[in-house]
């Protein structure tokens, strides 16, 4: 990869962002780290590393943010906003917002209950899904729509984890990659940033679809 720096990630201050700030710079990418509040993040910078203030519902925030980058990816959360505000809001910055910076490849963190269980029936839809979690569920549900509605020149991939993402335990190195079917019951937080990272540097790059990941 290259232009200026290699990688921005959005929501580089949660635990899988700041995984894959950490797995792409251990494959000596250099990145920067765009978060709502760089002052609570501090550590995120370092060598190879910037940190930058960022509102990813923001286009002209994430135009400036990404410019000169060869890729982005996006892992964000926010508890502030209800999630089927903030998620379509987010793509709909990021699908502009890379667009006039120029930006043509974006990986993009889903959650697992929008994984098919039939052909066309999502995890959330089943009839026994917890009501609470649904409307979650539905906002990444509709990010996604937004991203098969985007431009052709935007290259995206949604990389899905299953329900259990262990945080604790190391990475193997391994995980397995399906369709957007339900895969498998759970993988280590640290081999989701790897199949994150493999999707912007590896020949198994995925294009302009959504793939779950497992153990």
């Amino acid at each position: 990869m290259n232009p200026t720096t290699d990688v921005i990630v959005f929501g580089a201050g949660g635990q899988v962002g700041r995984a894959v700030v950490a797995e792409a710079r251990r494959r000596g990418l250099t990145v920067t780290a765009a978060v709502r509040a760089p002052e609570r993040h501090a550590d995120l910078a370092g060598p190879g590393t910037a940190l930058v203030r960022c509102d990813v519902t923001d286009p002209a925030a994430v135009a400036d943010a990404a410019r000169g980058h060869a890729a982005a990816v996006s892992s964000v959360y926010t508890p502030d906003v209800p999630s089927g505000d903030f998620y379509p809001a987010a793509v709909r910055a990021l699908v502009a917002g890379l667009g006039t910076a120029g930006v043509r490849r974006l990986v993009h963190v889903g959650v697992a209950t929008t994984l098919e269980t039939a052909p066309g029936v999502a995890l959330h839809d089943d009839p026994a899904f917890p009501p609470a979690h649904r409307a979650f569920s539905l906002g990444h549900a509709a990010a996604l729509g937004l991203l098969r509605d985007s431009p052709a020149v935007l290259d995206w991939t949604v990389v899905t984890p299953p329900l259990d993402l262990d945080r604790t335990a190391p990475g193997t190195g391994r995980y397995r990659t399906g369709g957007p079917q339900v895969l498998g019951a759970r993988i280590a937080q640290a081999d989701l940033a790897a199949a994150v990272a493999d999707q912007l540097t590896g020949p198994a790059a995925r294009h302009r679809e959504q793939i779950s990941v497992a153990e």
